[in-house]
């Protein structure tokens, strides 16, 4: 599909296009946090709970730090998470599928029954048995991510390497003896292209509501360091007293992750001719 029909059918859309502003305008400021006049680590207890001022646009915390750059701070740390989980996770899920989608038989069986095993299990609560038992830091909590979300990206993957192999260019290149890791690098791979970015895009949502989660519970990002999860954590103390300490981060998980959901359905629609009108 043409870029340039791509680009245009994109910006005809008007949901998607403040989506895409919004998604922009959150990882720009977040990307400029350091350039806010507070330390987000920094603490004053005189300052404690405050509320909304022109000082502080969105009040303090317990500790009197600014809310507003330690939200600025976290998006960082959670968008970092996301997009690094989101590409191991891509890259992991379309080498298994492609493999297992285009060799069929006892390969395609064996991959598929590991990919319902994984499915079958509840992943929040396998990553955090295993984050108890390795160095708590950001690597292991991407990979621990990417380890249990590479499945549905495989599903997808497999799913269009079956009608792919299938293709007659896919068979002529067969019928020239092309190598398979070829036909798979060369030709299967970029046609898949449409569904990978897709899957990516969701990749990135479900990555960032588990690391909250993970982070809401002890289990993430650990104290001080600010994330989106470990502010509600925070902020549950406190509900009553200063209700924006939850609000804040609540709606940057809320905007974020509704954006990314909201483009890969979009992008499906454009992307998959058979959708497009």
């Amino acid at each position: 599909m043409d870029k340039r029909i791509i680009l245009k059918a994109f910006r005809q859309n008007k949901l998607a296009v403040i989506c895409a502003v919004l998604l922009l305008f959150i990882i720009i400021v977040s990307l400029l946090a350091s350039l806010s006049p507070y330390d987000p680590d920094a603490m004053n207890v005189q300052e404690r709970l405050e509320g909304m001022s022109g000082k502080h646009w969105f009040g303090t915390d317990d500790l009197g730090r600014d809310t507003l750059t330690r939200a600025l701070y976290g998006g960082r740390v959670s968008l970092m998470v996301g997009f690094a989980a989101m590409i191991v996770a891509v890259i992991f899920g379309t080498l298994i599928g492609t493999v297992s989608g285009y060799a069929g038989g006892k390969v395609d069986i064996v991959c598929m029954r590991i990919v319902d095993v994984f499915l079958s299990v509840p992943s929040l609560l396998c990553i955090i048995v295993v984050y108890a038992f390795m160095p708590q830091n950001m690597v292991t909590l991407i990979f621990m991510l990417a380890f249990f979300s590479w499945t549905k990206v495989a599903r997808v993957v497999r799913a269009q390497t079956l009608t792919l192999k299938e293709r007659d260019f896919v068979l002529a290149a067969k019928a020239l003896g092309v190598k398979d890791r070829t036909i798979i690098w060369k030709h299967i791979i970029p046609n898949l292209m449409p569904q990978i970015i897709v899957a990516g895009s969701l990749s990135i949502a479900n990555a960032i509501l588990d690391e909250s989660a993970l982070s809401f519970l002890g289990y993430g990002v650990q104290l001080p360091q600010a994330s989106w999860g470990s502010m509600l954590q925070t902020a549950q103390q406190y509900i009553l007293y200063n209700p924006v300490m939850a609000v804040v981060p609540g709606v940057m998980i809320l905007l974020t992750v509704l954006c990314f959901n909201i483009l890969g359905d979009i992008l499906q629609q454009i992307l998959d001719p058979k959708l497009v009108k």
